[in-house]
């Protein structure tokens, strides 16, 4: 039994109206990989069953405590109704792009049963109008919820479910006993709870004397630049520790009920292009560049880009185990220069935008944020977050580094790995990318509401990509002009001849 901390229990509570804090991956498979060309639904299940044993969060559901008074539990349950969580459906005729997408959001429009295990997986076929798809591929979607895992902890957990070869497990060597918790009394858990308030009064004295003095730091630094500079704006001004109030869009509505997903693939090889051509950019920042171009062109496009940049909440992962599941991630206020229209101009301010707020996280700690979450009361911390986090962004932009190898479930090859994250209110549209086997597979999240038209979002995306693209390749080779520049001779020398 092991109780949620601070940052995985927001996730539940976050939970109200339209939004759920669920994520999704959406993978497509070729079959012809698989021993004998194909792959049953019986194959599928077999495969789940043995590989549910090698990470607890599949078999764990939340235990309440008596009046909600100390954050859930998680419990091990001994069995697990495998055809419950894992299910199998079809799209209709023709089997396409679009409607796959739309049958994607309909699933991430549906919470999560928290009386089970917070996962569920759905079984896709009749693909057969998808371009590119070899005959018989199926996809598979899995959802599971945000207060179990975060980006590094999905990504392990889905390679976990995959093998590295097509050839079949051995399942002689499977372990075939499940260790269970047993169910706690009320009586234990108001002990825990007492006990749990006692020890959290003492983190948050100890918290809030570290969190003064680095307070008192960062504040000093920044009335030495009040000596330096004559106007500022909030946001510079503070350095980050009052973040600024993020421009208006239909972005900062709340969420409606139904989902809307797109995405589509950047090879890790121009990525690797781009950052040759201009040195010094990150993968992060040639992502945040093109989520920025992307939702940029697409307000263009409504009538209604603000002059001033959106703003985006930007995760920084914390872990250095990513089998320990949960969450383990801080995030910062980022600038997404959505005002450059330029794409070079923007992925450099992008990279100086990044570095300024990584920098500023990093005086004030990049723990600060969760250990607040461990000691401060979650409806507290909840309501903070709404009022003054949310209004101080526009979208989520998040990636995470995945396998660089092929995966196989049931012996069928893995061709993509999407992932499918979370809309939230005052912060309607979501841009996340997982690299997979050599490409950053990018998807967006939104509501149907916010973002009627998935498909020009898609195509803002890719347009942005590539012009960038485009745009790189059109500029000198950084190392070719260090070869071309003649070498310089010393004032001596001259004077000599």
């Amino acid at each position: 039994m092991e109780q949620l901390s601070g940052a995985d229990n927001v996730s539940l509570l976050g939970e109200r109206g339209n939004v759920y804090n669920h994520v999704g991956v959406l993978m497509i498979y070729d079959t012809t990989t698989a021993p004998g060309g194909s792959v049953r639904y019986k194959d599928i299940l077999q495969h789940f069953e043995d590989r549910l044993y090698l990470n607890p969060v599949f078999r764990r559901h939340l235990e309440i405590t008596p009046l909600g008074l100390d954050r859930p539990y998680l419990v091990a349950d001994s069995l697990i109704d495998v055809e419950y969580h894992i299910r199998h459906i079809a799209l209709p005729e023709p089997g396409d792009w679009r409607q796959l997408m739309i049958q994607v959001a309909r699933l991430h429009s549906r919470p999560l049963d928290r009386t089970r295990p917070l996962w569920e997986v759905y079984v896709i076929e009749g693909l057969d109008n998808i371009p590119n798809l070899p005959k018989g591929a199926f996809a598979i979607f899995l959802k599971i919820h945000h207060a179990v895992v975060d980006g590094m902890a999905a990504v392990h957990l889905l390679t976990q479910l995959h093998t590295l070869t097509p050839e079949p497990v051995d399942t002689l060597n499977i372990r075939s006993t499940i260790d269970a918790d047993y169910s706690p009394s009320n009586y234990e858990l108001l002990s825990r709870t007492v006990s749990n308030g006692v020890e959290r009064i003492s983190k948050l004295a100890r918290f809030g004397f570290n969190g003064t003095a680095r307070l008192l730091a960062a504040g000093k630094e920044q009335l030495a630049r009040l000596n330096e500079l004559d106007s500022l704006s909030l946001g510079s001004l503070t350095g980050g520790l009052l973040p600024a109030k993020a421009p208006h869009t239909r972005f900062s509505e709340k969420v409606s009920r139904n989902r809307v997903v797109e995405g589509f693939g950047m090879p890790l090889s121009r990525i690797r292009r781009i950052r040759e051509k201009v040195p010094g950019s990150s993968l992060n920042d040639i992502f945040i560049c093109v989520a920025s171009g992307a939702v940029r062109k697409y307000l263009e496009a409504k009538g209604e880009l603000p002059e001033q940049s959106l703003m985006s909440l930007m995760p920084i992962s914390l872990r250095t185990d990513a089998s320990a599941g949960g969450n383990d991630v801080s995030g910062v206020q980022v600038k997404i220069c959505s005002d450059i229209a330029d794409p070079i101009e923007r992925l450099k301010a992008v990279h100086h935008e990044t570095r300024a707020s990584k920098t500023q996280a990093e005086k004030m700690g990049l723990d600060m944020l969760k250990n607040l979450l461990e000691v401060m009361p979650a409806m507290l911390v909840d309501s903070l977050i709404r009022r003054l986090i949310l209004p101080t962004i526009n979208i989520a932009t998040s990636n995470v580094r995945g396998p660089d190898k092929p995966l196989y479930l049931a012996g069928a090859k893995a061709m993509c790995m999407y992932p499918v994250s979370i809309p939230a209110d005052g912060a309607g549209l979501n841009f996340t990318g997982v690299s997979y086997n050599g490409v950053m597979w990018v998807s967006m999240v939104s509501c149907r509401k916010m973002l009627p038209d998935p498909a020009l979002m898609l195509a803002c995306m890719t347009e942005a990509w590539s012009e960038l693209l485009i745009a790189a390749d059109h500029l000198p080779d950084p190392a070719l002009q260090t070869k071309a520049r003649p070498a310089r001779r010393s004032r001596a020398a001259v004077r000599r001849k």
